[in-house]
């Protein structure tokens, strides 16, 4: 299969490339090499290259910047993804996309969790242009698939996993905000989701695609420091606590991330559990330091 990803300096798409170089042409590019907000380069690109598939891990993830970054952040989540749409349908590509929680608007209350077709209600900028790429990739072509994902991490670049493991190590004790519900996912792990998604050709349309189980912020910092042993006092703290104590504006963070996967389960998807998800993690993150 020729397979085109795109933000291959991200840290999904090199696991992504990882898990779908064995067999498959791979074609791997950056803003240097495709912009994906000129539509013209796009289409040109697309069409001259005619990928079975495009996965899209190019975005604008800064979500306290993108509150000032409108215009830029809308330009790479909302008009990239259409112009890779309307360029997949006249290639005859199918899309795949990574979309977030933040579609929604976090504020269910945490005994539930939110299903695909829940309403969307955005009060972020990043959440807003996000929900317009979706929108966009709908309005475009029908063989796509959306898969929504939340608190990611994994090796490459920073990630709270490895922020908490250095204050938890420097430091004899941490605050931790502890009214934020959802399921850290390990990139890997949802790299394997995207990978079975294809290989099973499962339906078109949109996933949520998260590790299994539900935590918060401060009960995942106690599996992190746990799993490594390091024995740092753990305090939770609410949210309106934290911003105040940290003296940050920051942009709204959703009081619930939870997403179910039932829908992946359906289709024969097998999602690990966040903590399975964690271990994994920490032992490839200790290998790489070796």
């Amino acid at each position: 299969m020729k397979i085109l990803i795109t933000g291959a300096n991200g840290m999904l798409a090199k696991e992504v490339r990882e898990k779908f170089e064995k067999g498959n042409d791979i074609i791997a590019t950056d803003v240097a090499e495709l912009d994906i907000t000129n539509e013209k380069m796009v289409y040109d690109f697309i069409t001259k290259l005619k990928p079975e598939y495009i996965i899209n891990c190019a975005a604008y993830t800064a979500v306290d910047k993108a509150e000032d970054n409108y215009e830029l952040a809308d330009k790479i989540n909302g008009d990239g993804p259409t112009n890779l749409a309307k360029a997949a349908k006249s290639a005859g590509s199918k899309l795949v996309h990574i979309s977030t929680d933040y579609v929604f608007g976090g504020d269910l209350d945490v005994s539930k969790d939110y299903k695909e077709d829940d309403e969307k209600k955005p009060v972020t900028v990043y959440g807003k242009t996000k929900l317009h790429g979706e929108e966009g990739i709908i309005a475009n072509t029908e063989d796509y698939y959306i898969f929504r994902t939340a608190w990611l991490y994994g090796v490459g670049g920073n990630n709270f996993v490895k922020t908490m493991t250095k204050l938890g190590t420097t430091r004899e004790e941490v605050n931790v905000v502890s009214d934020q519900h959802g399921s850290p996912t390990y990139a890997k792990d949802l790299s394997n989701i995207i990978y079975q998604a294809i290989e099973k050709k499962i339906p078109y349309g949109i996933y949520n695609a998260t590790n299994e189980g539900y935590t918060t912020w401060y009960d995942f910092t106690k599996q992190i420091f746990a799993d490594q042993g390091i024995k740092c006092k753990v305090n939770p703290v609410t949210t309106e606590e934290y911003i105040e104590m940290m003296k940050i504006t920051q942009a709204k963070r959703p009081l619930n991330s939870q997403m179910s996967k039932e829908k992946l389960h359906e289709c024969g998807i097998s999602v690990p559990d966040w903590k399975d998800g964690l271990k994994r993690y920490l032992e490839e993150a200790k290998n790489m330091e070796n």
